[in-house]
């Protein structure tokens, strides 16, 4: 997901970089459509959705390779999870995920709500430009299957990198929620290096320094998300 995430726990100190990761995203090169949509999971009450927002996905043109069938909640989640890469995140997305959930990348291990929430939005302090190239699901089963390509642009420095990557999406067992999602950069997370794994459990207690997560969803709004 995030090629050059190592940078931005380095370079915090940075003031150039530090003054140009406090505006949003400037451009996305993709054109989705938007709907609400309120699961019974995420949204168990007035409280949460008030305090989270509603749920609006961009994402919503979910493109299947043949013979792959989605049902409408597995569109929703995986939409979702579309929006989180294009630097596009909600507390209301997040609601999506369980509390222990994980994300995993070739840098990252981000156990817990409290690891892995600063790291999608970590995406707005750390690219100037994220374009998705293409996407395809590949698997509807458990996990959902989906190979995916992309292109970043590092905020400051305009440095880009494209990744393509075979994502992982786990569900609970009621199919309701985001359990474990792994992005494995041209398919392969080398989860045989010692060094890389190291680096991974690193970035995930540092990255949550660096990267405010909004309390409510009034600041989300404030930050520029939905």
């Amino acid at each position: 997901m995030r090629p050059f995430a190592p940078q931005l726990t380095r370079t915090i100190a940075n003031p150039t970089l530090t003054a140009a990761r406090s505006a949003p995203i400037t451009a996305f090169r993709f054109n989705p459509t938007s709907f609400t949509f309120t699961p019974k999971s995420a949204m168990s009450s007035t409280t949460s959705s008030s305090q989270y927002g509603e749920l609006k996905v961009e994402n919503t043109n979910i493109n299947t390779a043949p013979g792959v069938d989605l049902t409408s909640t597995q569109k929703t989640l995986l939409g979702s999870v579309l929006d989180l890469f294009a630097g596009r995140p909600s507390l209301a997305k997040l609601q999506l995920w369980t509390d222990d959930a994980t994300f995993t990348d070739p840098i990252t291990i981000a156990e817990g709500r409290k690891q892995y929430e600063p790291q999608w939005y970590g995406l707005q302090k750390a690219f100037s430009e994220i374009e998705r190239k293409s996407h395809e699901v590949t698997s509807g089963g458990n996990p959902i299957e989906m190979d995916m390509t992309t292109r970043y642009v590092v905020k400051g420095i305009n440095k880009e990198q494209t990744i393509s990557s075979k994502v992982k999406v786990h569900l609970d067992a009621a199919g309701e929620k985001i359990v474990k999602v792994e992005d494995l950069w041209n398919g392969d997370m080398d989860k045989d290096s010692s060094f890389k794994n190291a680096l991974r459990k690193v970035n995930a207690n540092t990255v949550p320094l660096a990267v405010k997560v909004p309390k409510n969803a009034e600041e989300d709004a404030k930050m520029g998300n939905q």
